[in-house]
């Protein structure tokens, strides 16, 4: 078998310095992460106040005990709009992958301990990004709503698009996706659709409030007055109204109820076999084999050894061209095709890699995109050799491609070498970042001198003395800002990736995300016209 010899001194100097680099910035996303999660638990005394759970409580008794959680767009929005120091990201949602009795399935759980849960244009984005991976994965969604509707400072940039998450979640029901929510507050106006447009509801007594036009609002604009249990309480949905199927007695009980919805949906349980052998080398290795300088280069390999069964992987083309690798492994049995950089995409690089994508596509092989790169290669020889011809074979083969794709940005992902290994504008069905990747249109030193350049010559044209000290605060402040605008958290926050992962975990993602994946391959969904009609 082709297994992959790693040479490595795991005590060497350049070891250890990747590794404390590498563990640095691991440390820095997670300190985020709790950031977050200790702002939602200082609301903890007055949700108990009213019997209520936390939010992120209520995932937890959601989900199976022990089981595995993928947690998606847990940092989106960081820093953007109102979410002044960090302490707001997620888009005011806990969402995530996770098995619900049994049942792998899509959960989503408003973050009322933050601005009542309301919705910032980022949370729409990211509900959007969810509901796109609910119906490409044939994933049953269970939500636990309590929110305030739209953030009304940002209601512009919300109110036309957020009638996308509406359509969506009506095909959803068509398509045969069935939709679980539990009302555990406040679902007011446009919040009040999410859980209507749910194939099942249960609302939860003396809590849920749910009711296109509130009390104060009804009494301004006809003049009617009524109590919020009369308009839009619990009893009244399930009792008189009809809305709801199901009436709770507080958040446990709803989530319970919930956790028996779907355990009687017939589904399939999720696969839990183990019966695939683990890589040879610690999945730790990989802090310390990745240079913490990411113009140093290093065969990517060196990852995939870490990331496979056995670290068995049968290399393709490996005489043609060495900066793209392309190859065969299994990873929790399944097998896949493998592409990573170790370089610039030349022209062989890029014929090489869109043959191999096609074999995978022949053979129904998901492809794994490692990304690692500057872009394609530029110069008169690259040009002379097609650069352009065969980058565009490469994109169109990775857009046309009918397997399922997956990428995890490790290093560098730049210019049009994002599009060709698979960045989110090609539709990867899962697209993940280490804490030390960097994705843009190009690096912040090339992109100030080229605008340097650029204006220098245009001065030139004009007649202009080129002034050096503007030219050269022009050329800084370029590069500071595209360096700024490259970082993971940039892009995780900017949902240009599905979420950043500490490197030792990658091999569990991909067994979890491959099986989530094969699950859907197996799942013959029972269509209808409009979905499931409340009556």
């Amino acid at each position: 078998m082709p297994i992959i010899e790693l040479d490595h001194d795991r005590n060497s100097a350049d070891f250890q310095a990747n590794r404390a680099a590498m563990q640095e910035q691991i440390e820095a996303v997670n300190a985020i992460k709790q950031k977050v999660l200790e702002r939602s638990m200082q609301e903890k005394p007055k949700f108990a106040k009213r019997g209520k759970m936390l939010p992120h409580e209520r995932v937890q008794h959601l989900l199976d005990a022990g089981s595995p959680f993928v947690e998606l767009c847990g940092l989106a929005g960081y820093m953007m709009h109102d979410d002044k120091d960090g302490t707001e990201a997620g888009g005011n949602m806990i969402s995530g992958i996770g098995l619900v009795n049994g049942v792998r399935c899509l959960v989503s759980a408003s973050n009322s301990a933050i601005k009542g849960g309301t919705i910032s244009p980022s949370g729409l984005r990211k509900t959007l990004r969810l509901q796109q991976i609910a119906a490409q994965n044939k994933l049953p969604v269970v939500s636990l709503s309590e929110s305030g509707g739209a953030n009304l400072n940002h209601a512009a940039e919300i109110f036309v698009e957020g009638a996308r998450t509406f359509a969506n979640q009506a095909r959803l029901s068509a398509m045969g996706l069935p939709q679980v929510t539990v009302v555990h507050g406040n679902a007011t106006a446009g919040g009040a659709y999410q859980p209507g447009l749910s194939d099942y509801m249960i609302v939860v007594r003396g809590k849920t409030e749910m009711f296109l036009a509130g009390p104060p609002l009804l009494k301004a604009a006809t003049g009617e007055v009524a109590s919020e249990e009369d308009l839009g309480g619990a009893a009244m949905h399930a009792q008189v109204a009809g809305t709801a199927e199901y009436l709770a007695e507080n958040d446990a009980d709803g989530i319970r109820q919930a956790r028996d919805i779907v355990g009687m949906l017939g589904w399939d349980k999720a696969s839990t076999t183990k019966d695939f052998a683990e890589p040879r080398y610690p999945v730790d290795d990989i802090l310390g084999l990745i240079p913490c300088d990411l113009r140093k280069p290093y065969d990517v390999r060196s990852v995939i050894a870490c990331l496979v069964d056995d670290s068995d992987f049968l290399d393709f083309k490996t005489e043609f061209d060495n900066q793209t690798i392309c190859g065969w492994a299994k990873v929790g049995g399944v097998t896949i095709g493998i592409i990573g950089n170790n370089g610039p995409i030349t022209p062989q690089g890029a014929a090489k890699a869109s043959q191999f994508i096609q074999l995978c596509d022949q053979t129904n092989r998901p492809l794994l995109f490692l990304h690692n790169t500057t872009g394609f290669m530029v110069g008169t020889e690259s040009e002379q050799n097609g650069v352009i011809k065969h980058g565009s074979k490469m994109i169109q083969a990775v857009a046309n491609a009918r397997v399922p794709k997956l990428s995890i940005v490790i290093g560098g992902s730049y210019g049009a070498g994002n599009y060709a290994m698979c960045g989110r504008g090609l539709d990867p069905h899962f697209i993940f970042s280490w804490p030390n990747s960097k994705t843009a249109v190009m690096g912040g030193a090339q992109a100030g001198k080229v605008l340097r350049i650029v204006t220098e010559a245009k001065q030139a044209k004009m007649g202009i003395t080129p002034d050096p000290n503007v030219l050269d605060f022009l050329e800084k402040s370029t590069a500071a800002k595209l360096e700024g605008q490259s970082t993971a958290l940039f892009n995780t926050a900017s949902l240009f990736d599905d979420g950043i992962i500490d490197p030792r975990d990658t091999r569990k993602l991909l067994v979890f995300l491959l099986q989530t994946i094969r699950e859907a391959a197996q799942r013959d969904l029972k269509s209808n016209t409009y979905g499931v009609a409340r009556f």
